[in-house]
């Protein structure tokens, strides 16, 4: 099968993570027979000092082109001072505005093996798999923006329609069909009107989805329940920005944030894939960062290209990797273990079996 893949590595540890996430993936083209064809694009810090733009128009249109794009991390505290638009991470909302990437899923799964590096009891964590849907092209961080004339007061518009909230519920109820058949809605309904909006749609949707069992939590609630009792979760459906604090929250139970994947599915089969992890500027160009994010970043585009064989390796060699301890000193304190060997254990692993 042969497919076209924009490669975008981005700031800080990006372009390490990649290179192991491409390392393997040539693993599995090589094994299955694949043909991966890689497009470098460059966005983030490096394109706001080329071309003074985050995300350049050029690799927009490539990235629109392609059959997926891999991605690797954004984000540069030099630019923060920068007015709103020409940040690094102004530059990734615009591509996902552009590719229309309306539903990012974040599958949050426990290994036993290193379940203790977690604050969280152990007998909290065992077994526990569950996916977050967050909704990303709408709510507080497209909406509009603002200050008053004499700076003192500020203001940022949270919308949603009907529409973009039935997009991501159909594909999340479609989920949950082949899964544990539960989704839990994450909202404010208490206070937000938008939130409301979200229950009303979202209850009128599940009329046509009687298998499925459907629960609301408010926010506050669910994050208290994510850390006390994970293993509740199966599916769990939210806006932008609930999402995106549920999910980074989410990492404790993994033990890492590094080892956090995520698919961003949009319109027109366009999608993107990328780990949860930052561009942790303290650990670029040390060889300690973790690749198992982008590396099962990988694993979830094989899937989205009904590679379901090629998927099923990679996860094995990945839990193969951390049954070995072949792990970075971010899951195994004491570990000498580079992210360039994580890299080529995982590679070997593959071409091996």
């Amino acid at each position: 099968m042969k497919k076209n893949v924009v490669v975008i590595e981005g700031d800080g540890i990006g372009p390490e993570v990649i290179k192991q996430a491409i390392k393997v993936l040539n693993s599995i083209e090589e094994k299955f027979s694949h043909n991966f064809l890689y497009k470098k694009m460059i966005a983030g810090s490096k394109a706001i000092e080329m071309f003074g733009d985050p995300m350049p128009k050029e690799t927009i249109d490539s990235c629109l082109k392609s059959d997926a794009v891999l991605f690797g991390s954004i984000g540069n505290s030099k630019y923060d001072h920068y007015p709103r638009g020409m940040r690094p991470e102004d530059g990734l909302l615009k591509l996902r505005k552009k590719m229309g990437l309306y539903c990012n899923i974040r599958p949050i799964i426990t290994y036993s093996e290193i379940i203790n590096k977690s604050p969280i009891k152990k007998e909290r964590l065992e077994n526990v798999n569950f996916l977050i849907f967050r909704e990303l092209t709408g709510g507080i961080y497209f909406g509009k923006k603002g200050r008053s004339q004499n700076k003192e007061e500020a203001y940022d518009y949270c919308i949603y329609s009907k529409k973009e909230i039935e997009k991501i519920g159909k594909i999340a109820f479609q989920a949950a069909l082949s899964r544990k058949k539960k989704i839990s809605l994450v909202d404010k309904a208490n206070v937000l009107e938008t939130s409301r909006l979200w229950r009303e749609v979202i209850k009128e949707m599940s009329l046509n989805y009687p298998n499925v069992d459907l629960e609301f939590l408010y926010i506050d609630n669910a994050a208290m329940q994510i850390i006390m009792n994970p293993k509740k979760f199966d599916i769990i459906l939210t806006d932008n920005m609930f999402g995106d604090i549920l999910s980074d929250e989410a990492s404790v139970i993994t033990s890492s944030l590094g080892l956090l994947p995520s698919a961003s599915i949009g319109v027109n089969n366009k999608s993107l894939f990328e780990p949860v992890h930052g561009s942790y500027p303290q650990a670029e160009g040390k060889n300690i960062a973790n690749p198992l994010g982008c590396i099962l970043s990988v694993s979830m585009m094989l899937e989205y290209f009904g590679m379901c064989k090629e998927k099923i390796l990679l996860e094995e060699a990945v839990k193969s990797s951390i049954e070995k301890k072949i792990c970075t000193p971010d899951i195994i304190d004491s570990s000498l273990v580079t992210t360039e060997e994580v890299g080529n254990y995982i590679e070997k692993y593959i071409k091996n079996r």
